[in-house]
């Protein structure tokens, strides 16, 4: 039972692909999907991504090309200051806007994306958790594949070796 109670807790936790924090709203003018990867750094690089895909409300109308999105996060656990970030477009597409920010220690973050352009202003807020990447570094991957690895060569060897005695031993005829 104290099983399900622990892994009841790890939801909260975060190591993996983006997950959507704001899904399918519409805000004013807009119809949109806020998508986030909260990852907290220690060493200053801005591993806190999120993607703001942008669509008009009215399926008729088209996106403006000036429409932009601004994202603004603010640690909900300590006073801190609220850091923010203009989103660039994907490949050139204004629907698809991406923007990473520093977020320097684990915990509470309210995120808000302000959305400006030819159709209006809108803006939309929510709540992530940050945590630190738990994927390990790429070079471990050597590291965990070695053991498959020598099986392999071992079950290899092991083969042609018995292959050469089944061919000496073989009587002519």
């Amino acid at each position: 039972m104290w099983l399900l109670g622990a892994a009841s807790a790890a939801p909260h936790a975060h190591s993996g692909p983006p997950f959507p924090i704001v899904t399918e709203r519409t805000v004013g003018p807009y119809r949109l999907s806020v998508w986030a990867d909260p990852d907290a750094t220690d060493d200053g690089s801005a591993a806190g991504q999120f993607w703001v895909v942008l669509a008009p409300a009215q399926a008729s109308a088209a996106l403006p090309a000036d429409t932009r999105a601004d994202v603004f996060i603010q640690a909900r656990d300590r006073a801190a200051s609220v850091s923010s970030r203009r989103a660039e477009p994907v490949n050139g597409s204004v629907g698809r806007q991406f923007a990473a920010l520093l977020m320097d220690h684990e915990g509470p973050y309210a995120v808000r994306v302000s959305i400006q352009g030819g159709a209006g202003a809108a803006s939309v807020e929510a709540d992530v958790e940050a945590t630190y990447d738990l994927r390990p570094p790429r070079f471990m991957l050597a590291v965990y594949l070695m053991p498959f690895l020598l099986i392999g060569w071992l079950w290899t060897k092991l083969l042609i070796r018995r292959r050469h005695r089944v061919i000496t031993t073989r009587p002519a005829s």
